[in-house]
């Protein structure tokens, strides 16, 4: 028999403090993933793959919001493997969004920040401590990778929308 998924309320939380960042990243979540409802479906898409048409900067700013989920997840407490797996949802989403109209349907699919709040949910809930927590140096080390991988992610496609741009414009 399957138990529903504990929700966390304050009483759950260690803290007011933690109870208070836990639904400022829930908001941001929804406001990147589900913000928008698509008329006659239940279907909701977010500003992440909206702002993922913008080339270049869109993912840059939907990689920032995803970078803070992770580390106010490493600040809950979350451990290194959980956190990996975050960064890795966001690495994927990054690229895939690079691709041009196919890269933001798997955008619109894909919910990063979603999946990513299941993850810290799923530590908050657990009863039991899932692995190492994350030492600051980890989270550090963790951040600046995804930083550089995103950075050159979205310098890549700049450049090469630059380039297919001069070709096709003979400039």
């Amino acid at each position: 028999m399957s138990r529903p998924p504990i929700q966390n309320s304050p009483a759950n939380t260690s803290s007011k403090s933690q109870a208070a960042s836990l639904r400022r990243l829930r908001r941001i979540s929804h406001l990147l993933d589900n913000a928008i409802p698509i008329p006659g479906t239940k279907y909701r898409i977010g500003l992440d793959p909206i702002l993922g048409l913008i080339p270049g900067g869109g993912d840059l700013v939907g990689s920032i919001f995803a970078g803070y989920v992770v580390f106010k997840s490493a600040q809950m407490g979350v451990p290194q493997e959980t956190l990996i797996q975050m960064a890795a949802n966001i690495v994927l989403d990054t690229v895939a969004g690079t691709v041009p109209v196919a890269g933001d349907l798997l955008d619109v699919a894909w919910k990063a920040n979603v999946k990513n709040i299941e993850l810290l949910d799923a530590h908050l809930g657990s009863p039991e401590p899932a692995g190492k927590k994350a030492d600051w140096l980890f989270v550090a080390a963790l951040l600046l990778g995804l930083t550089l991988i995103v950075g050159g992610i979205i310098f890549l496609s700049v450049m090469l929308f630059g380039w297919l741009f001069r070709v096709f414009t003979g400039g």
